[in-house]
């Protein structure tokens, strides 16, 4: 038997003493518990991704530095594995570290490095080129890093080969909606292919748009999922597996762990899996709060305007960091309905977060009146509107100046996606919770919220009402967008599949709808390049998911083929908030 301890903590990038502190604390509670071992994520010396913070070599010095502290400082207990990066005549290698007894008894070079996505990991690392497998107790283990274990190939056909009974997985695996069955999908084929139990660690916690959510699991060699650590927390799990004795001579050559003394072990059961639309709002509660907190921030400041993305912004705020740490302001215009003040004071009430009402209509005089000769002879446009959204940011920026609060952003994905946004406007802040969340599901999120406590804290005729920016009388978004349930399944379609507008044609999508909605798209990536960073939470966000040029020529014009999918046209107001 060997009892191993998974340990799923929250780093953060750069912060080497602060991860080392965390590591050294959880090991020694595994020791506690008589665990033979205890696995630490991927990075998890340095944070992960560190980014180009490996290219200075004081970081990498200060990283290896780090990790024989924490070798000194876990001497006298369980064995470690951990993430760090290593530096080779080769060149700098991701890679697992195997402390015991003061010393790095072994490391492990990450043999798949993942270039696609939010991943670079080609421009930093080189790979790694064998397996690495030990003697820990009476098993035999041997060692992987996040990629290697979506594939098959080296290390495992190797540790299939030597019959090792036990493989570890450190991991630093983004979150995304239902990745978690993706992970323990690959995990048992790995299972299948080796005969071996999977402990598949990963990390937890925040990292500018990452979300890392934990789940670590333990796969049992006929596939089973044995047991799995929490969802969005910070965890130490400790198993014990039932394992044959390794022969003797696999010692030869290796590095041995001795077996460690093992009182009784408490039952590890851990909560179920959270359902999918529960997973994405703690994912957002996670991922925001993280931010704040890692950035020093101690205060939000968000823009309250009695719409639905506002109000479940400010939700997501007190749930993240707390009903004080929360500042909203209603900045009402002549364009704004009472309903909508009513309705921004009352989430406010519900919330019990401060909420200040300065009003913008001599703001906004004054601008008319400074711009009239210029503008004279011209018909108001988007021009006016959006002076009252800049007047707004304005606003929302000199409270954050003052009181060294971080701006929320409360712009959604499909917003985001046709450019129905005001450059340093409503996209003005520091951070954008909703960024990869499309409106559709910015409804489903908050129904599910307003299930979870009483009273609800966003009122029904909040989700009732047609969506409106109010920048001018009567305004709707329909007036310049499709319905949003259309709209979301094309930009699903274009934006996270990568479908052309023919393949969203041949799908049965209306033709005149996809092709306006894919040029609104293609127009607006010069905003989206100014937004705030947010949180992922779909397999595609827009930013280090989605990387297309700015400037850009091409252009598809597609024509449905004969025969095949509607092909009448829908006209609707087009007009989209450009700039």
């Amino acid at each position: 038997m060997v009892r191993i301890a998974l340990g799923q903590i929250n780093t953060t990038v750069g912060d080497l003493g602060g991860n080392i502190e965390r590591m050294a604390n959880a090991a020694a509670d595994a020791t506690a518990f008589g665990a033979d071992l205890i696995c630490f994520p991927e990075l998890a010396v340095t944070g992960y991704p560190p980014e180009d913070l490996v290219l200075r070599a004081e970081f990498v010095r200060d990283n290896l530095d780090a990790l024989e502290e924490l070798a000194r400082r876990t001497a006298g207990g369980c064995a470690v594995l951990t993430g760090f990066v290593d530096r080779t005549d080769r060149g700098l290698h991701n890679s697992a570290g195997l402390l015991h007894g003061g010393e790095v008894v072994a490391r492990y070079h990450k043999v798949k490095l993942p270039n696609y996505g939010v991943f670079d990991e080609k421009r930093h690392f080189v790979p790694g080129d064998a397996g690495c497998s030990v003697r820990l107790a009476d098993s035999a283990l041997g060692i992987s890093v996040c990629e290697d274990i979506w594939g098959g190939g080296l290390p495992f056909d190797a540790y299939a080969r030597d019959a090792v009974t036990v493989i570890t997985s450190i991991n630093a695996s983004p979150y995304h909606r239902d990745k978690s069955f993706e992970r323990l999908t690959m995990c048992r084929a790995r299972a299948a292919e080796t005969g071996a139990w999977i402990v598949y660690v990963n990390s937890v916690g925040g990292q500018d748009e990452l979300v890392f959510d934990g789940g670590s699991m333990v796969v049992s060699p006929d596939g089973e999922l044995a047991w799995h650590a929490r969802i969005f927390e910070e965890d130490v799990l400790v198993v014990d597996l039932e394992v044959p004795d390794a022969p003797a001579t696999f010692s030869a050559g290796r590095p041995v762990i001795p077996p460690a003394s093992k009182p009784p072990l408490p039952d590890p059961s851990r909560p179920s899996w959270p359902d999918s639309t529960e997973g994405v709002y703690r994912a957002l509660v996670l991922g925001l709060g993280d931010y704040i907190r890692k950035n020093g921030f101690s205060e939000v400041v968000i823009g309250l305007s009695g719409g639905v993305d506002s109000a479940l912004t400010s939700v997501l705020a007190a749930d993240a960091v707390g009903r004080g740490a929360v500042h909203t302001v209603a900045m009402p215009s002549p364009y704004s309905s009472p309903e909508s003040l009513e309705d921004a004071t009352e989430v406010a009430r519900r919330l019990g977060v401060r909420m200040d009402e300065i009003r913008i209509d001599h703001l906004f005089k004054t601008y008319l009146v400074a711009l009239d000769e210029v503008f004279e002879g011209t018909d108001e446009n988007v021009a006016e509107e959006n002076l009252q959204a800049r007047i707004r940011g304005n606003l929302l920026m000199a409270l954050s100046n003052k009181f060294g609060s971080l701006v929320l952003t409360t712009g959604n994905k499909s917003e985001m996606a046709v450019g129905y946004s005001t450059l340093y406007g409503d996209m003005a802040g520091g951070f954008a919770p909703l960024k990869d969340v499309p409106k559709t599901l910015v409804y489903e999120l908050a129904r599910w919220r307003n299930t979870r406590s009483n009273p609800p804290p966003i009122p029904e005729r909040v989700l009732e009402k047609p969506p409106s920016a109010e920048l001018r009388l009567g305004q709707k978004d329909s007036d310049s967008l499709p319905p949003y349930d259309m709209l979301d399944r094309i930009l699903e379609g274009y934006v996270e599949r990568d479908r052309s507008p023919e393949e969203l044609i041949e799908e049965g999508l209306e033709p005149g709808l996809v092709r306006t909605v894919v040029a609104m798209v293609d127009r607006a990536e010069y905003k989206r390049r100014q937004a705030p960073p947010g949180v992922k939470i779909t397999p595609k966000a827009f930013g280090r998911d989605r990387r297309v040029p700015i400037t850009n020529a091409y252009r598809r014009s597609p024509v449905p083929r004969e025969g095949k999918g509607p092909t009448s046209t829908r006209a609707w107001g087009g007009r989209t908030r450009d700039a």
